[in-house]
């Protein structure tokens, strides 16, 4: 057995890497999704910037100690080979340069990848890429995920990007020989999205490497009750009318905060990002750079909820709400809701941040007080 693991310590393992080069572009500009080529035109010309190269290079920086190991098999330019140049890893090209990718590029490369046998898939993407990935490979060979998109009910993805390098390191240092599970593979309708219904489906399994305090779980809803909903707006309209009448408030996405706007007299957007000043919604579905240029140097208050079965409360389906936006409001500002069965059905009650920014993620981990009620509150981890 030992003669047997010195052979595979020394062999470079092979590594697939696709990076979907769009993959999350409409979060930002509140367009729910970046599948059709119109949408990302859209995404751009509200001041959306692509971000799963950056988010891709964060995980594998992990991985700088294993270089010697590695050999990567990616795509062209911006599909990885970009990214695993940059890191001075060794690596190969499996396809030609290309002005503009689609899906089936990712699907060329995931089956070229299947046939020389690699011993690990990395791709960095949101449903979409996932359903890709699956409709190329099932579950012949071992695959993580790195959170890049809009859309990331499935469970294939780390928290966020450097959970996503732990995990591969972890299986590079037990020389693939790490315990898989099968993941789901979810995804939603975007122009349904868009109309705010959420129709999600199962499209198949990945198999993953094993590691649950590493990887999300599948989104899922939680039921609650009307008391519990009337509590949690109780309480913030009660914190409400203490502060001054110049405080300007963003509603994160998501059924609850769309349930305290209703309770407020308010039409606001179910999965969109909306700002109140003075009793009056001024932005309503908002883009990022429209909400970021109209809360600079007012006193801004942030009412968001948590990601049923998953934990996250940034960086999944709230892009809008970027790390500058994020930065103009003080800590003690940022309020979070949620029932007290979605923070029970949470893994160890932890919460997560992905907001692209690791030095910001890093600012707002530690403990937080959640409104479960009127004058209730439940103490959470948040966990980078």
């Amino acid at each position: 057995m030992a003669a047997i693991q010195e052979e595979v310590r020394y062999r470079l393992m092979l590594i697939g890497l696709i990076v979907n080069p769009i993959a999350g572009i409409g979060g930002p500009a509140g367009l729910k999704g970046s599948d059709s080529e119109e949408i990302q035109r859209l995404a751009v010309s509200l001041g959306s910037e692509y971000r799963s190269n950056e988010k891709t290079k964060i995980a594998l920086s992990e991985l700088t100690e294993e270089k010697d190991q590695l050999m990567f098999l990616t795509g062209s330019g911006l599909m990885g080979e970009d990214v695993v140049k940059s890191l001075g890893f060794s690596y190969q090209i499996l396809d030609e340069k290309k002005e503009r990718t689609t899906s089936e590029d990712t699907l060329m490369l995931a089956k070229i990848m299947k046939e020389k046998k690699v011993d690990l898939i990395v791709f960095s993407g949101g449903d979409g890429t996932a359903r890709d990935i699956y409709n190329a490979i099932g579950l012949s060979i071992p695959c993580v995920g790195i959170p890049a998109g809009v859309k990331i009910h499935s469970a294939v993805y780390a928290n966020n990007p450097k959970d996503a390098g732990v995990l591969i390191k972890q299986y590079v240092n037990q020389f693939g020989e790490s315990a898989t599970v099968d993941c789901e593979v979810m995804d939603i309708d975007e122009e349904k999205f868009r109309q705010n219904i959420v129709d999600a489906k199962l499209y198949g399994y990945l198999k993953i490497p094993f590691a649950r305090n590493l990887m999300q779980q599948s989104k899922a809803s939680i039921k609650f009750s009307e008391h519990d909903l009337q509590g949690i707006a109780d309480e913030i309209i009660e914190r409400m009318a203490k502060k001054d009448d110049n405080t300007c408030y963003i509603f994160g996405t998501g059924g609850t905060t769309h349930t305290i706007l209703e309770k407020l007299g308010l039409k606001g957007s179910l999965l969109g990002v909306d700002v109140v000043f003075q009793k009056n919604v001024v932005i309503k579905d908002g883009a990022e750079r429209d909400i970021y240029e109209y809360i600079r140097g007012k006193d801004v208050i942030l009412i968001l909820t948590v990601i049923g079965g998953q934990g996250h409360i940034f960086g999944r389906g709230n892009q809008q709400l970027s790390p500058r936006v994020i930065r103009e409001i003080r800590k003690e500002n940022i309020w979070i809701v949620a029932t007290a069965d979605k923070l029970y059905s949470l893994h160890d009650n932890l919460l997560h941040v992905d907001t692209s920014d690791p030095d910001l993620d890093e600012e707002l981990s530690g403990y937080w007080r959640i409104i479960v009620g009127w004058h209730e509150e439940i103490v959470c981890q948040v966990a980078v």
